[in-house]
């Protein structure tokens, strides 16, 4: 594969080398619920600030900031989640847990200041965090969306002193919600269409590749409202399921019956098929920013929207209605952000297939604080840069957190 072809895709920027006075530390954590979690903590001598960087899903411990961090003098540490790497079973309620476990183990560390740190789903990660450590635990969740016992109104959960937000996304459910093809009329068939709704039927306005589609507000229209309806279609089957499953965990501990707890246990996987289909990724001029034709998943949005890749492609119900449902999900950005009051950075890349202008905005203009700054460099989604020899976003974006800490903290002793 050759250099243009890695930048284009963006997906697997290689961080840059980090200092050579850093110092490595890994570090195995227990929540609250009794889960194992593990850290890394990077210093440079006398750091004083420490950014904390997560995802529920991914593995960021060679994120492309850590770098950026570290050479601006500060700590890193970098924190993986008990379902990383694994869309099947992720609860964010219980994200949150792990996220707190961290940040206990950071604030008994000593650091005079801990910035969250948010890249794309890690944004919204970290903005549900803050909203439920605002709040007095009484007040936090106590249930996933599917009913599942979560104990957040007992765990420790100190609030970070700023956050700073790097292509932050609205949230996995309201993503998948764009993301969706509608045109799917029986979730057990991935290759059922109606013809009507299909992103990539001529006479809805699509084009081949690599030429920008241009589809109509009329049917812009049709196709979001569809998207809706299959997400509420899926919600439906998903509540049944943990509906029919809590019936029999309850008739379990009532007779003893042990059919009734293997039907407890059986609740399956959804298999949601065709999650790459956002008619972003085909017409350009909408939303327009400098993205290139395509989706985070590749260039051809007509053949990955087919293929195994894709967000909540196999989940359990319960952990569709916790992460990837945007009708039942509480990890949703703009519902977090007003409870977000500490000073926030937001960095906007103009080359975004996932983050657009119109997301950036509305996340910038949504957080609690009095100190919000919303700035954009170029760069696509993941850090990369938009051009070959061009510096990454991901620098750009280390250049503007620098800045904008040493205005706010000394990240040294």
């Amino acid at each position: 594969m050759s250099t243009t072809e890695r930048i284009g895709a963006g997906r697997y920027l290689s961080a840059a080398a980090t200092p050579a006075n850093t110092t490595v530390g890994v570090h195995e954590l227990t929540t609250t619920d009794g889960a194992t979690v593990s850290g890394v903590l990077r210093t440079v001598p006398g750091a004083a600030t420490v950014a904390f960087l997560m995802h529920p899903r991914q593995d960021f411990t060679h994120h492309v900031l850590v770098s950026e961090f570290l050479a601006r003098g500060c700590a890193v540490w970098t924190q993986g989640a008990r379902t990383m790497g694994n869309d099947l079973t992720l609860l964010h309620e219980q994200a949150l847990l792990d996220m707190a476990a961290g940040h206990v183990f950071l604030r008994q560390h000593g650091f005079d200041a801990v910035v969250a740190v948010g890249h794309s789903g890690g944004g919204t990660l970290a903005a549900y965090y803050i909203e439920q450590a605002s709040l007095a635990p009484s007040a936090r969740f106590a249930n996933t969306p599917g009913g599942r016992t979560v104990p957040l109104p007992e765990a420790d959960m100190p609030e970070p002193d700023a956050a700073v937000f790097m292509a932050p996304h609205p949230g996995q459910g309201t993503l998948l919600m764009r993301m969706i093809d509608p045109s799917v009329v029986d979730e057990s068939d991935p290759l059922s269409v109606d013809p009507t709704l299909d992103p990539f039927n001529s006479d809805n306005g699509f084009v081949q590749a690599p030429e920008s589609s241009t589809y109509t507000s009329e049917f812009i229209d049709r196709y979001r409202a569809a998207q809706r309806v299959r997400i509420a279609r899926i919600d439906d089957i998903a509540h049944a399921r943990v509906h029919a499953a809590a019936c029999a965990r309850q008739r379990h501990k009532q007779t003893g019956d042990p059919a009734a707890r293997r039907k407890a246990l059986a609740s399956g996987v959804l298999t949601v098929h065709r999650t790459d289909a956002d008619l972003r990724c085909m017409d350009l001029a909408l939303d327009p920013n400098d993205r290139p034709y395509g989706s985070l998943f590749g260039s051809r949005p007509d053949l990955t929207n087919y293929g195994v890749v894709g967000f909540g492609r196999v989940t359990t119900p319960e952990a569709w209605l916790s992460t990837w449902s945007g009708l039942s999900t509480r990890a949703d950005f703009l519902r977090c952000a007003p409870a977000v009051r500490i000073p926030s950075l937001l960095i906007e890349l103009t080359g975004d297939q996932a983050c657009f202008p119109v997301d950036a905005r509305a996340m910038a203009s949504a957080l609690g604080g009095a100190d919000v700054t919303h700035v954009r460099v170029r760069g696509k989604h993941f850090g990369a840069g938009l051009t070959t020899g061009e510096p990454t976003g991901a620098s750009l974006a280390g250049e503007r957190i620098g800045h904008w800490l040493h205005e706010r903290y000394d990240t040294r002793h």
